[in-house]
């Protein structure tokens, strides 16, 4: 049903005017819609490129403190396998001069123990030698480049780790190989040592096996046989001492050899009792002998001479001259008392402080006191010759013996 209308009204009433002319219906504003699959794309992005990051720096990190334990560990492997081989090095100088030692021996005064106990110490020594080159033939790893990616880095620092720890284990096998080599090296050179030293006692007995040797011959030998006693190192000084102690020990036999060359003949065998008469008189005074037929313008027609030198410095020694007619009359009185005087000579540089020797007078007055107060009267005690020495002399010769 349609409802009335109101003319008059219609006529009067306004008109509403809409506040927007359109000839199509007005339209709902629109809302723009999110899309869940980019957001969460967007947020996986951004966690992956942080766990990127995170696990770079973590990887480098690891890295550089993997990087500063290696070279650390290899520093130090390679400070230990110097001083190995500084070890190595002083073992191999010393047996090196233990062989030396051993070849230089000519068996004439080392003992024989000694040899064999260098001998043994210097097989021994060497089974330490061979483990030690063996873990210095081991060469050290190098570190490669940085890698760029954290999964290379994660990987070379596992490999850095890996070659640190056998580098620590290669470093603790080289320190427990140096005690060996140290101790080897003491018991090679106690051993070489102890071989000078069996030369250096057996010098005495072999001095006084060639009573006849020349002095300079018997105290080139006994300075040889201190400097071998001294000896503490295993050095080419060592073998060296071992060689002068021997060729002094030689040259002790051929001047002896030419001595009793000299003394050959029918008075051999008295003037060897002469000699051994005037030693036992003067103990500790090397004494040396020559034999002449004229000394001190007698020798001939039962005259007697003789003529002593000797030096003041150490050791005590002196040289009795003697004619041959001391050992043609021996072993008469006279020969004795004049053999005395001349040993009172020798035997002064053991008591120069006793008696005056400024002058030639009583020189030959303290040699014939000497001889005095040994027990010789014969007038050849010098008495004939230079008269009779002052009682102080002979008193005071009482007390060099």
């Amino acid at each position: 049903m349609t409802a009335p209308v109101d003319v008059a009204s219609s006529a009067i009433g306004d008109h509403a005017l809409p506040l927007r002319f359109t000839s199509a219906p007005a339209a709902t504003p629109r809302q723009r819609r999110r899309r869940p699959g980019l957001v969460l794309g967007i947020v996986a992005a951004m966690v992956a490129a942080t766990t990127v990051g995170v696990l770079q720096i973590t990887a480098n990190l690891g890295y550089d403190e993997a990087r500063a334990g290696f070279d650390a560990g290899r520093a130090s492997t390679a400070s230990t396998g110097a001083t190995l081989q500084q070890e190595l090095d002083a073992l191999a100088s010393t047996l090196g001069n233990a062989e030396l030692l051993l070849q230089t021996d000519s068996g004439v005064l080392v003992a024989p123990a000694a040899r064999e106990a260098l001998s043994v110490a210097a097989t021994d020594a060497r089974r330490a030698v061979t483990p030690a080159e063996d873990l210095l033939d081991r060469d050290l790893p190098d570190a490669e480049a940085k890698p760029g990616a954290f999964w290379e880095l994660f990987a070379a620092s596992g490999e850095l780790a890996s070659q640190t720890s056998d580098l620590d284990d290669l470093a603790a096998d080289r320190d427990r190989a140096l005690p060996p080599l140290t101790t080897s090296d003491i018991a090679v050179t106690d051993a070489g040592a102890a071989v000078l030293r069996s030369a250096a006692d057996a010098a005495p007995a072999f001095e006084s096996a060639h009573l006849s040797a020349k002095n300079d011959a018997v105290i080139t030998l006994r300075d040889a046989a201190s400097r071998a006693s001294a000896t503490t190192l295993l050095d080419a000084s060592a073998v060296e001492t071992l060689v002068s102690l021997q060729d002094a020990a030689a040259q002790v036999v051929a001047t002896e050899q030419v001595e009793l060359a000299e003394k050959a003949g029918p008075l051999q065998a008295a003037r060897t009792e002469i000699e051994a008469f005037a030693r036992s008189l003067a103990p500790g005074v090397l004494l040396e002998f020559d034999w002449n037929q004229v000394v001190n313008d007698a020798g001939y027609n039962r005259s007697m001479g003789g003529l002593t030198t000797w030096w003041w410095d150490d050791p005590d020694r002196a040289v009795i001259e003697l004619s041959n007619s001391v050992a043609e009359q021996w072993p008469a009185e006279r020969s004795k008392a004049l053999v005395a005087h001349e040993v009172g000579h020798a035997i002064s540089v053991k008591c120069e402080d006793m008696y005056d020797s400024s002058t030639q007078d009583s020189i030959e007055k303290w040699a014939t006191a000497w001889a005095i107060s040994m027990g010789f009267s014969d007038d050849a005690n010098g008495v004939w010759a230079y008269g009779y020495p002052p009682q102080s002399y002979i008193d005071a010769a009482y007390g060099c013996r």
